[in-house]
């Protein structure tokens, strides 16, 4: 079986739980850390899946990989190949498709998600097959960006403060929130974007966004919660990948 590609973005970023979770499972997996300077791969046919994680930077951006890595969850849509993305990834999934990717607003006004929280999965029938329940489920949270519900997708899920939480297209899906989570990788998100969390804290949104000990003190209880969530959706993904 050909490996799954996990792009990496940012040195604190990389595929935690997802990269454990293909690895019960037996299914190989390969990192591209574009962070470093890897190329993206012109064809997406390597590979049996392609995931791809978070990072700080926006999908606006005039990054000199942004343009090819389009062009191959394009070529993984051509080619039957699945593609699944976190955050930042759910947003260049969007992007490659046809949609937008600005800033998240609430009431209006600029809402960033930090911390945990939870969604509401919609009445598609894609729904309840990709998360296994109707009811609001737990998810971590690190945005102030979102995207739209890109042509030929089936909005999933959504939140008071983000209507597009996440959305499939065939044997794909994007998501804004982190299901990738593990205890280590918290940490050090809540450690270097201490910052980012007192700015946020100190605006005039700051709903939507945790302190570091309310981050920690919830951790112990959602995180299992969202793992039977996190198991569901990437049963859902694997089921696609392409076997030859």
């Amino acid at each position: 079986m050909k490996p799954v590609a996990i792009f990496r973005f940012a040195p604190t970023e990389g595929p935690a739980f997802f990269a454990d979770w293909l690895t019960t499972q037996g299914i190989p997996w390969t990192e591209v850390r574009i962070d470093q300077g890897e190329p993206v791969p012109q064809s997406a046919v390597a590979f049996s899946g392609i995931g791809m994680m978070g990072g700080p930077m926006s999908v606006n951006d005039p990054l000199p990989w942004i343009g090819p890595l389009l062009e191959l969850i394009r070529d993984a849509d051509r080619s039957g190949v699945p593609v699944i993305g976190h955050c930042l990834g759910g947003q260049l999934m969007s992007r490659a498709f046809g949609g937008e990717v600005g800033v998240n607003r609430s009431g209006g006004e600029a809402a960033k998600e930090i911390g945990w929280h939870s969604a509401t999965p919609t009445a598609a029938p894609e729904a309840r097959d990709w998360f296994g329940t109707s009811a609001p489920f737990d998810v971590f949270q690190w945005h102030g960006e979102t995207f739209s519900v890109p042509p030929g997708a089936a909005r999933l899920a959504s939140s008071p403060l983000c209507t597009n939480q996440a959305f499939s297209r065939g044997p794909h899906i994007g998501m804004q929130f982190h299901v990738e989570m593990d205890e280590p990788t918290i940490d050090v998100w809540c450690r270097s974007g201490a910052g980012e969390v007192a700015e946020a804290l100190a605006g005039p949104r700051p709903g939507g966004v945790q302190s570091a000990d309310q981050v920690h003190l919830l951790t112990a209880e959602r995180l299992p919660r969202m793992r039977t969530v996190t198991d569901r959706i990437y049963r859902r993904w694997t089921s696609g990948l392409r076997r030859d």
